[in-house]
């Protein structure tokens, strides 16, 4: 189970959520044990922003990095892809201070990713083992990753609104590279008509539409086409966190369980594992098949060795 970066850069143009503005995104391989790092094409000379949970400044509606006074935000459904696709070593370049939105879902990054190809590299693949409980909570709201052989994501919301279901407000996804495409990358983010006229006055969701969100008035969902699956609400939450966590900076191994979480709870989680080393380990498998996660190749996608 080695380490793997992309074959070759790709670049796309997308729409920044909050800024409305158009939004350049290029990927380019890294060596070994680099991580994922983002950096700013539009500010000369700015340095690498390490995909840490400990640069997170603020998660009002997304995951946010500052480092050395530059920013990279909404990181959570991109590095929710480069995680589901097991993507190790990776420098994204964004023009702007923020990812495009996409879609809403991780499914564009997905699908750019699997466009790149992708090479194994001459390292073992480190992944953090949880070996003690660690618990987060703010008032009714809680998140935990426990001891579990493999990768196990748990998630309940609680929403009391018509247009969603109380019976489609827990999901489980038992980790793997099919599942998270098959399951999960697709799951759209999701909004309250009410909130966006407040949104928009303070410079957010500018570039927000049904074109990149669920959309949910009073009593229903407004888009057209209505939900990709009944529950993709939670969906979604489970989407965001697979991403906040790989902030922890490398694949997991364990079970998380959440009531309510956003991201600040999720990323408080990481920081509290990250100050508790004796919550954790760091191992490799030196054959896949020992390795209780399973990542590529898939159908029809080719790994380089």
């Amino acid at each position: 189970m080695n380490q793997r970066t992309i074959k070759a850069a790709i670049a796309v143009t997308g729409t920044g959520l909050h800024s409305g503005q158009p939004v350049d995104l290029e990927f380019h391989p890294q060596p070994v044990d680099t991580g994922v790092i983002f950096e700013r094409s539009d500010i000369s000379g700015s340095q690498p922003i390490p995909a840490s949970a400990f640069l997170v400044q603020d998660t009002m509606m997304s995951s946010n990095l500052v480092f050395g006074g530059t920013r990279v935000g909404t990181v959570e459904h991109l590095l929710s892809a480069i995680a589901g696709l097991g993507v190790d070593n990776l420098l994204v370049r964004v023009s702007a201070s923020e990812i495009p939105i996409m879609d809403g879902s991780a499914d564009p990054f997905v699908a750019l990713l699997l466009s790149a190809g992708f090479r194994e590299q001459d390292a073992l693949k480190k992944f953090i083992k949880i070996v003690k409980p660690v618990r987060v909570k703010v008032d009714d709201k809680w998140a935990e990753l426990r001891p579990y052989e493999g990768f196990e994501l748990n998630f309940e919301i609680d929403f009391d609104h018509p247009a969603i279901d109380k019976d489609f407000q827990h999901a489980q996804l038992q980790f793997s590279t099919q599942n998270f495409i098959e399951q999960l990358s697709t799951a759209r983010t999701f909004g309250f008509l009410r909130d966006i006229e407040a949104l928009r006055q303070n410079n957010l969701a500018l570039g927000g539409s049904m074109d990149n969100a669920i959309v949910i008035d009073e009593t229903s969902v407004l888009n057209e086409d209505g939900l990709r699956f009944n529950d993709e609400f939670v969906r979604h939450k489970i989407l965001d966190a697979l991403g906040d966590l790989y902030l922890i900076g490398y694949p997991l191994l364990g079970r998380f369980n959440a009531y309510k979480s956003g991201h600040a709870l999720n990323n408080a989680l990481v920081r509290e594992i990250l100050s508790n080393p004796d919550s954790f380990e760091i191992v490799t498998f030196d054959d896949n098949a020992t390795c209780p996660v399973e990542y590529l190749p898939l159908k029809g996608v080719a790994v380089e060795g």
